[in-house]
């Protein structure tokens, strides 16, 4: 994690990255918690009739990893995530690493909200996930 910056030190443009490999486990234990057990995560003989031709992660994976990049964004203190928008772009397969880049994009000063381009991409460098989030940084 970088050191830690007030509000009014970080700057437009200030950038923090953050990646994993996604494991057969991650995707189960993210049906289990979510209770999202669609075919297309699970169940490999179903999944390979879709058009991903075999099992992808839950789409909701990817923006877990831009959470956990916004924490280290925010670069210190005790930041509120408010929103994000999310657009996915790309399946992500059990064994890719992907890893999500937030760029800080913008400020509002008088609510101490920060806005961040947030990237996915996969080990190939196919953005699979895209979006913009909001941090509150006090």
């Amino acid at each position: 994690m970088s050191e830690e910056k007030t509000y009014e030190e970080m700057q437009i443009g200030d950038k923090t990255s953050f990646g994993k490999t996604i494991s057969e486990g991650d995707v189960y234990a993210f049906a289990g918690i979510t209770g999202d057990f669609n075919p297309v995560h699970v169940n490999e003989v179903e999944a390979g009739k879709t058009m991903f031709k075999g099992r992808i992660a839950h789409g909701m994976l990817s923006a877990g990893i831009i959470s956990a990049t916004m924490t280290r964004a925010a670069q210190g203190g005790l930041p509120i995530y408010c929103s994000q928008e999310l657009a996915f772009k790309a399946p992500v397969r059990i064994g890719d690493t992907i890893t999500c880049t937030a760029e800080l994009i913008g400020k509002i000063p008088e609510k101490h909200r920060l806005i961040f381009q947030t990237i996915v991409v996969n080990q190939d460098g196919v953005v699979v996930t895209d979006g913009k989030a909001v941090m509150l940084k006090k």
